[in-house]
């Protein structure tokens, strides 16, 4: 019987992976790379990450916020993020993302660990959707929202 449920498990797992990059297998990866991308500008404080992927009519709403935030607003809430401690890892985990035209939705969830200025680890889970937009540039966030599924 374990061993049938494991099976089952491993199959569902193959076919979201499978599902991930299916339908425009070049958009779908370049969405998956820049969504990487800025999670490593994060963990890698990176000051202008903001600027150079947020498209400028960005708005995002995260769990942790009161309601949702444009570009200039997330701006000013990392840089205040950045002075209370760093992301120090992360690892994503992709469910699914469809691509459309120029518009490109990623769901996926997430490990963080944030250390604080006074040395304490804090590690989190949780789960973001993305909203991605084509631009000249390539792919840019104009909408996301999710956060840590403990709050």
């Amino acid at each position: 019987m374990k061993t049938r449920i494991q099976l089952v498990f491993a199959f569902v797992v193959m076919g979201f992976s499978a599902n991930l990059f299916a339908q425009d297998n070049t958009d779908a990866t370049d969405v998956w790379l820049t969504v990487e991308a800025q999670w490593n500008a994060e963990q890698q404080n990176k000051k202008r990450w903001a600027d150079e992927m947020l498209a400028d009519k960005f708005v995002g709403w995260g769990k942790n916020s009161p309601a949702p935030r444009d570009k200039e607003s997330t701006k000013m809430w990392d840089r205040f993020q950045d002075e209370q401690g760093k992301t120090v890892q992360h690892e994503l985990y992709p469910l699914s993302i469809v691509v459309e035209g120029d518009v490109a939705v990623a769901h996926y969830l997430y490990t963080s660990a944030f250390e604080s200025k006074d040395g304490e680890v804090e590690v989190s889970n949780g789960r973001f959707t993305d909203v991605l937009i084509r631009t000249e540039d390539g792919w840019k966030f104009i909408a996301w929202h999710g956060g840590d599924d403990g709050e």
